[in-house]
């Protein structure tokens, strides 16, 4: 580290930092938490002996977001109404290749599938098999033998892989997918989005009970075109509607007077259909979409 400044060694591994928290955290703040708390360590940190920088900040900001993470899953306990990841706008500048990569480990569906992992098994699933460590690696950085590390990220695997959620639906499947959503609400016609739509699709929204929102999970094919064309054409169709991109895929922004009040995201099946609609309504989760697009690692 000779004659390069702390401050600039911890910016070149900001972006991995903070997309490893969010991933882990499932939370946007509680992720910006994490970065500033190890920055504030790596600044008070004895640099002269530390060998290897980028490891050291990345086995510190995985602990730190295990112990966050423990923390968090406690006070779920007592969160009203359904719990959703909190969002966040991405963009990426990567090749198509990597944008898939990405995708699939930032939707709301993926999220949600390793809130079924313990933290321990969801840091070594995504320290190995999205961050690309070696096993001999993450089992330093969770201090256990190596052994035991592989058998933690093969059960983690066991789970994702029967959530199915690790493919991408191609933009051009989505944008349809979001024209016909937009048109079943503000037109009501559901013909085409009733197209798009796998029948055992499902519809969750978080508001954390602070804001009106539909309560419960909306399930089948009916029932859910039944909620869009009823409750959610009559609230939502006035909105100003801005697509954009959130989690890595397409997803929407319902705006009242500039202030961002709605976004919807969506989940998809191996055939393209969409399987879950993701409305978030908590105005705390909704701040951090106001900051513009994250580029993550």
């Amino acid at each position: 580290m000779q004659g390069i400044s702390p401050t600039a060694v911890f910016e070149e591994r900001r972006r991995h930092l903070f997309g490893l928290a969010y991933r882990i955290l499932g939370s946007r703040a509680d992720a910006e938490d994490a970065v500033h708390d190890v920055y504030i360590k790596w600044l008070g940190a004895d640099h002269a002996s530390i060998a290897t920088p980028a490891a050291w900040l990345t086995t510190l900001c995985t602990r730190h977001c295990i112990d966050m993470l423990r923390d968090a899953q406690r006070s779920r306990v007592d969160y009203v109404g359904t719990w959703l990841p909190e969002p966040i706008h991405t963009r990426t500048e990567e090749t198509p290749e990597t944008h898939a990569l990405l995708a699939s480990s930032l939707s709301m569906a993926f999220l949600l599938l390793l809130e079924r992992l313990t933290p321990r098994e969801r840091a070594a699933y995504l320290l190995h098999e999205i961050f690309e460590t070696p096993y001999a690696e993450v089992a330093g950085i969770l201090d256990m033998e190596e052994a035991a590390c592989r058998k933690l990220v093969s059960r983690a695997s066991v789970n994702i892989a029967q959530g199915r959620v690790r493919h991408v639906t191609p933009p051009k499947v989505q944008d349809e997918l979001l024209a016909a959503f937009r048109e079943a609400i503000t037109g009501g016609s559901t013909e085409s989005l009733a197209s798009l739509l796998s029948d055992d699709i499902a519809v969750s929204a978080d508001s954390g009970g602070k804001v009106p929102s539909v309560e419960g999970v909306f399930q089948g094919k009916g029932s859910v075109l039944t909620l869009v064309t009823t409750q959610l054409a009559r609230y939502w169709a006035a909105y100003e509607w801005v697509p954009c991109e959130i989690n890595g895929g397409r997803a929407i922004q319902l705006r009242a007077n500039g202030e961002i009040v709605t976004a919807i995201t969506f989940a998809y099946n191996d055939e393209g259909q969409a399987t879950n609609i993701y409305i978030l309504r908590n105005p705390d989760k909704l701040d951090g979409l106001a900051f513009g697009p994250e580029v993550l690692a």
